[in-house]
C-alpha cells in the first residue's frame, strides 16, 4: 500500500466499550449536580418554613430572664425597631413572666450611647425598676450578644429565657441561645415596622433564612451588613 493510501485511511470510531464507560460517567456526574441543588434548595426551603413557624410562636411561659435583643439606637433614643421589642418586655415583665429584663448591645464607633444602655434608659422610663434591669454591654451582632447574655445569666445562676426579637429573627435567637446552653424559647413582638407590611415580612423571613442556613453550616456570625434590623 502506497504511503498516500495510508494517510487517507479514515481512523477508526472509539471503541464502544470506551464510549459507553464516558458516557455513564457524563450521567453520573449530571446525576450528582442535580441531587445537590435540589438538596440545597430542600433545605433553604425546609429553613424558611421553620422561620415562618417559630414566628408565630408567643411563649409566655415564666422565666428566669426577659431577653431583649438590640437593635440601633440614635443618641440613647431607640429606633421604632428596639422600641417594639422593649414595649413587648414591658408587657411580659407586668405579666410576671419574670422579674428581671436584660438588655444587650454593644455601640457602633461614635455611639454615645450601647444598645444595652438606650434599653435600660427606655424600660425605666416605662416604669420597669432599674434593679429589675440587666444592661449586658457587649456584642455587635446576634451571635456576640447572646454569647454575652448567656455568660451573664450562668454567672448570675440563671438559666432559662424568653427571647424577644421580631417574629422572623426568633428561629435564629432561639438556636443561638440554645447551643450557648439556655434554655431559651421566644415572645417576639407583634408590632414595629417588621410586621407593617406583607413585603417587609417576606424580607425578613428571607433575609432569616440565609442567616440560618450560613450559623448553621459555618457556627459563625450570621450578620451581614444586608441582615442587620435597624
Amino acid at each position: 500500500m502506497s504511503t498516500a493510501a495510508r494517510r487517507s485511511r479514515p481512523t477508526p470510531p472509539p471503541a464502544p466499550e470506551r464510549r459507553g464507560i464516558g458516557a455513564g460517567i457524563a450521567r453520573w456526574a449530571r446525576r450528582i449536580v442535580v441531587g445537590v441543588l435540589l438538596a440545597a434548595i430542600a433545605v433553604v426551603a425546609g429553613t424558611a418554613v421553620r422561620v415562618w413557624q417559630v414566628a408565630r410562636i408567643d411563649d409566655w411561659s415564666h422565666a428566669d430572664a426577659i431577653v431583649v435583643l438590640g437593635a440601633a439606637q440614635y443618641s440613647g433614643t431607640p429606633s421604632s425597631v428596639f422600641q417594639a421589642r422593649l414595649d413587648q418586655a414591658v408587657r411580659l415583665y407586668e405579666n410576671g413572666v419574670s422579674d428581671t429584663v436584660v438588655t444587650v448591645g454593644g455601640k457602633q464607633e461614635g455611639d454615645l450611647y450601647t444598645e444595652a444602655a438606650a434599653g435600660k434608659n427606655y424600660l425605666m422610663s416605662r416604669g420597669v425598676p432599674g434593679d429589675a434591669i440587666v444592661a449586658v454591654e457587649e456584642g455587635t451582632d446576634t451571635l456576640l450578644s447572646v454569647e454575652a447574655v448567656s455568660r451573664e445569666m450562668h454567672e448570675r445562676g440563671l438559666s432559662s429565657a424568653v427571647l424577644v426579637s421580631d417574629p422572623w429573627h426568633s428561629l435564629r435567637t432561639r438556636t443561638m441561645a440554645r447551643d450557648a446552653g439556655l434554655d431559651a424559647w421566644t415572645a417576639p413582638t407583634r408590632t414595629g415596622p417588621a410586621v407593617f407590611t406583607r413585603e417587609s415580612q417576606m424580607h425578613g423571613i428571607a433575609r432569616e433564612t440565609g442567616a440560618l442556613v450560613w450559623y448553621q453550616v459555618t457556627h459563625g456570625s450570621a450578620d451581614f451588613p444586608y441582615t442587620a434590623a435597624q
